[in-house]
């Protein structure tokens, strides 16, 4: 006697089974979740290193100027050697980079701030080559069934990896008088980077006689394909608000309860909530209102930005953080995986994934660079009244997303 399996059961057998990730992404989650640790502990708190030293705005902000502005570039050449040689180079060139930098600014010290602009630019190569490496890794050890499921728990781990990260930091820096804190934490966060490019070692490389650049080729490709056009400029949209939360909520924070190691702890609660949207996105299905889910999104962060009017007090900083931890992830992980798409019927296809990206970089670097000058011409310092207005009219930008994207494609 024959065992009959429901057909409805088997269906979603079927498709779990599709939406299982291979053991390929589970390393690449490893990875970036080791790097993400160190990244944590380092990268959160070298904006607030660079504010303790010179506590203004202005410097925080061209620091910041540099980095994206040079990000771009770093991929234009990640992208040209990932494609003569393999992704996974340019990601470990990335991670090498990003190691060597900490260590310089351990060995700078103070002089860090006076030579604030070389530093910006080999952060941004070095952040740069990472990414470039790492989101097209990314689009390699994931299909359309299960990218989306990737992607929610990718943004698990990361944060998850930023839980402790924080927490640690700002309790190495409270032990110490001065900025011997965050030279300990910088070097604790090398260590981490060292391990990540280790497990990289597990992830095989792509032979491919397919190593011609394409990035020439951009132009013509948006003049044939409209749909794209619009994804990349939505991700320009996306920068123009993402610039700020790159820097800016530290130092509210800093400004809000004046210590280091409370920074980090708030930190580590805003992380814990983009884990529930992380782990609500991994647990659902193909997004089926793709619009819908960015214009609500968008909503709750132009109402978060807009609590800030009443003053940049501990409560507004501590509401406006908690709506764009819940709310940003859910943006991210949607446009990502819309655009994923979008480079699956590319002309040639896998063959210009790298390029892809590459010019997606440019689009959304160049939104973060925008919004980060309007802070800089209007709102120079963190006391400015016009602040506020700032980041609600880039949060008010938010809502272009939802007009340039479509739920079928």
């Amino acid at each position: 006697m024959k065992l009959r399996v429901p057909w409805p059961l088997f269906q979603r057998a079927k498709a779990a089974s599709k939406q299982r990730l291979s053991k390929e992404a589970r390393v690449a989650l490893l990875i970036h979740g080791c790097f993400q640790f160190g990244a944590s502990m380092s990268g959160l708190f070298l904006n607030l290193y660079l504010w303790r030293l010179t506590e203004d705005l202005v410097i925080n902000g061209i620091f910041n100027i540099i980095v994206y502005g040079m990000t771009p570039i770093a991929f234009a050449i990640g992208g040209w050697i990932a494609k003569k040689k393999d992704r996974m180079v340019t990601y470990r060139l990335g991670i090498a980079l990003i190691t060597v930098f900490f260590l310089v600014v351990i060995f700078a010290r103070e002089n860090v701030v006076a030579y604030y602009p070389w530093f910006a630019a080999f952060n941004g190569l070095a952040l740069g080559l990472y990414w470039t490496g790492y989101l097209v890794l990314m689009y390699d050890v994931t299909d359309v069934q299960n990218r989306s499921r990737y992607l929610g728990v990718n943004m698990i781990v990361f944060n998850s990896a930023g839980l402790a990260g924080p927490a640690l930091s700002g309790f190495l820096i409270s032990l110490f008088e001065g900025l011997r804190g965050y030279l300990l934490t910088f070097g604790a966060a090398s260590m981490l980077f060292g391990i990540a490019s280790f497990f990289s070692l597990r992830i095989r490389r792509i032979d491919s006689h397919h190593r011609t650049y394409y990035l020439k080729y951009s132009g013509l490709m948006m003049k044939k394909n409209k749909l794209w056009v619009l994804a990349l400029l939505s991700f320009s949209v996306l920068g123009l608000f993402q610039g700020l939360m790159l820097f800016l909520p530290n130092i509210l924070m800093f400004q809000t309860v004046g210590r280091e190691d409370q920074v980090g702890y708030l930190t580590v609660g805003f992380a814990l909530l983009t884990i529930v949207t992380g782990f609500f996105i991994s647990r659902r299905k193909q997004q089926l209102n793709i619009r819908r889910d960015l214009l609500v999104a968008s909503l709750f962060i132009i109402g978060g930005s807009a609590v800030l009017f009443f003053d940049i007090r501990l409560w507004t900083v501590i509401l406006f953080m908690s709506i764009y931890s819940l709310m940003a992830p859910l943006i991210i992980n949607t446009l990502t995986s819309y655009y994923y798409r979008i480079m699956d019927g590319l002309p040639l296809r896998g063959m210009f994934r790298i390029e892809s990206v590459v010019v997606r970089e440019f689009f959304l670097n160049t939104g973060r660079v925008v919004s980060i000058l309007l802070q800089v011409i209007f709102a120079s310092d963190v006391n400015s009244p016009a602040l506020p207005v700032v980041l609600l009219v880039t949060a008010l930008t938010q809502l272009g997303i939802v007009l340039l994207v479509r739920n079928r494609i």
